[in-house]
C-alpha cells in the first residue's frame, strides 16, 4: 500500500489523455478527427490547436526527464516555441509524441513512493512533487478546453 497515491494520480493522468475520467473528455477524443490544416489555422488572435498541443507536452516532456532521474531544463519563455507544422506526418507525429509521453509520464508516476509526493520538486520555488504533478493535469484540462473551444469555431467556420 505504499504507492497506492501515485496508482491513483498516474491513473487520472491517463484518464484525461485516453479517457474513463470523471468529466468524460479526454485529449484522444478531443484531438481526433483533427486535420494538420486545422490544427495550424490561426482562429482570432488565438493559439492554434498545434501550438497548444506542443505547449502541453513541453512541461509533460520537461518533469518526464526528472521523473527518469535528470535535471529540470524548461523555460515557460520556449513553451509555444513549435516548429512549423507543414503536413499530416508532421501533425500526427506531434500527436505521437504527446500520447507516447502521457503513458511514460503515467509510468513514472506509478513507481513513485507516495512519500515523495510531499518532498520538494527541483527546488523549494516549486513546491512538492504533487502540486507539480497535480498542476500539470489542471493545466492540461484548461488548454484541451481551449482547444475544444477553437475546435467548434474551425467547424462552425468550415461548415457555413
Amino acid at each position: 500500500m505504499e504507492n497506492v497515491l501515485a496508482k491513483q494520480i498516474a491513473k487520472q493522468f491517463r484518464d484525461l489523455h485516453f479517457g474513463d475520467n470523471w468529466v468524460a473528455v479526454n485529449f484522444k477524443s478531443v484531438l481526433e478527427d483533427i486535420t494538420w490544416e486545422q490544427a495550424t489555422t490561426r482562429i482570432y488572435d488565438l493559439n492554434t490547436i498545434a501550438v497548444l498541443v506542443f505547449h502541453v507536452n513541453y512541461y509533460v516532456s520537461a518533469v518526464l526527464k526528472v521523473l527518469e532521474g535528470g535535471p529540470l531544463e524548461a523555460s515557460d519563455k520556449n513553451s509555444f516555441d513549435l516548429p512549423p507544422i507543414t503536413s499530416e506526418a508532421e501533425w500526427e507525429a506531434l500527436k505521437e509524441k504527446l500520447f507516447s509521453e502521457a503513458e511514460a509520464f503515467a509510468s513514472r508516476i506509478e513507481q513513485l513512493d507516495d512519500t515523495r509526493f510531499f518532498e520538494l520538486f527541483i527546488d523549494g520555488k516549486y513546491g512538492n512533487y504533487h502540486r507539480n504533478l497535480v498542476g500539470i493535469m489542471e493545466h492540461t484540462y484548461y488548454h484541451m478546453g481551449q482547444i475544444s473551444l477553437i475546435r467548434k469555431i474551425l467547424n462552425q467556420t468550415t461548415n457555413q
